[in-house]
């Protein structure tokens, strides 16, 4: 019988380091159960999925609110349909809109910097240190008297660099939203990201480290910014339960504007708390495989270069990041690692998110292309090296999602996968 070579490359006709490919990256979605489907079931039989009324409201959505307020240490929390919508509910919650300018990081999701544009604001954007989150040192580079907030995103479960944002916020009197949508769980000096800046936002779509397939909540330890937020997702309407759950007694003549609808239903909420239940079993598990794939990695190839984190204990590990020297190399060793069965992927398509058309060239459905069409004393313009680290890091940064089902012959097989592929680059 013919000897299988264990060191030979799968690419090249050796034997894969895994059998069959790794689970999908779905953290929440790939430990629902029975809870889930009970507690939505239970929404349905009572006939009453709208959070504010019905024959016989279940309080799922309030419930969650609860929940999260306690564990993230927050007074108040609001569910929403989505991250986007949270990210809107959240700038206008704090006054932004047309004329205002939002400083936001160079790498992140699309929704970030459209939320802003939905917001009737317009980003402007600093570049990342080697964390691939917000760099706090380029934040000067980018602010001026129209930059109205800034918007944090920690990146794939990696924490920002929370104390020296906040820093800056408060020498320039700028709010922070928290954009927690990747990262649920992630803290940072012992806080939960999403509970630091002046409003956090998440996100429960279907990737996330929690889902309900969509949904997203807003938290913030003010009063104020609560009951505005709550109008705007709400119509304008601030609904006797939430006045009574938080002792608001505001004057609806002076206090009351139009919203639009983002309301969160009962049954996402159902879903939601059930894996919220589950979120902390979900961050324990990340973070050991990811320690443990660390630090085994770093025993058999000693020159790895992994993406850094201002807290180390405060990473949720749901992906390990992997710093290759050049571009080229990065693309050769997702190449092998997907034929050793092991998912290994970039961002973004290796660009930073002010590359994307519609964001870059600054168009949108609106007459003029509104909001980019106000006069800044200083004009909004984009170019394509105007956040060089950015560029530099984006594709050459090698994630492997580090799901929360895998066993220990799954991250023994990931290293030897690794270690094989990473000793053959030039």
């Amino acid at each position: 019988m013919e000897k299988v070579d264990l060191e030979k490359l799968a690419l090249n006709g050796g034997a894969p380091a895994r059998s069959k490919p790794l689970p999908p990256n779905y953290p929440g979605a790939v430990v629902m159960g029975e809870e889930e489907a009970v507690h939505a079931g239970q929404i349905i039989r009572a006939q009453s999925p709208f959070r504010f009324y019905g024959p016989d409201v279940r309080n799922a959505v309030t419930t969650l609110e609860s929940m999260m307020e306690r564990d993230l240490n927050v007074p108040y929390a609001l569910g929403v349909t989505s991250c986007t919508a949270a990210l809107v509910v959240a700038l206008k919650a704090l006054g932004i809109g047309y004329g205002d300018k939002v400083i936001v990081p160079a790498v992140t999701f699309l929704a970030t910097a459209g939320a802003v544009v939905s917001a009737n604001a317009v980003p402007v954007f600093a570049d990342v240190d080697e964390s691939l989150n917000l760099d706090p040192a380029d934040l000067e580079r980018v602010m001026d008297e129209e930059v109205k907030a800034i918007i944090a995103v920690p990146i794939l479960g990696v924490p920002c660099d929370m104390d020296p944002i906040m820093d800056f916020a408060r020498k320039h009197g700028v709010p922070v939203i928290e954009d927690v949508a990747q990262s649920c769980g992630v803290q940072y000096k012992g806080r939960y990201a999403g509970a630091i800046g002046d409003v956090g936002v998440f996100s429960f779509q279907m990737n996330k480290i929690i889902t309900a397939g969509e949904g997203g909540a807003v938290v913030t330890h003010s009063a104020e910014l609560y009951e505005r937020a709550a109008r705007y997702h709400d119509q304008g309407l601030l609904r006797p339960q939430l006045k009574e759950r938080h002792g608001l007694n505001p004057d609806e003549e002076t206090a009351a504007f139009i919203g639009q609808n983002y309301r969160m239903s009962e049954i996402t909420g159902a879903v939601l708390i059930e894996q919220w239940k589950k979120l902390d079993g979900i961050v324990a598990t990340m973070r050991s495989h990811h320690r443990y794939l660390k630090q085994a990695l770093a025993d058999s190839v000693p020159g790895i270069r992994f993406r850094s984190s201002p807290d180390e204990e405060g990473d949720i590990g749901s992906n390990l990041g992997i710093i290759l020297p050049s571009a080229e190399q990065a693309q050769t060793f997702m190449k092998a690692m997907q034929a050793e069965n092991i998912t290994a992927h970039t961002l973004y398509g290796n660009l930073p998110v002010y590359r994307v058309p519609q964001i870059f060239h600054q168009r949108t459905a609106e007459k003029d292309n509104f909001p980019f069409n106000y006069p800044f004393q200083k004009p909004v313009i984009y170019t394509e090296d105007m956040c060089p680290r950015a560029v530099d890091l984006l594709p050459r940064t090698v994630f492997v999602p580090l799901s929360p089902v895998l066993e220990q012959n799954d991250l023994d097989e990931i290293v030897s996968g690794i270690t094989k592929v990473y000793r053959t680059l030039d």
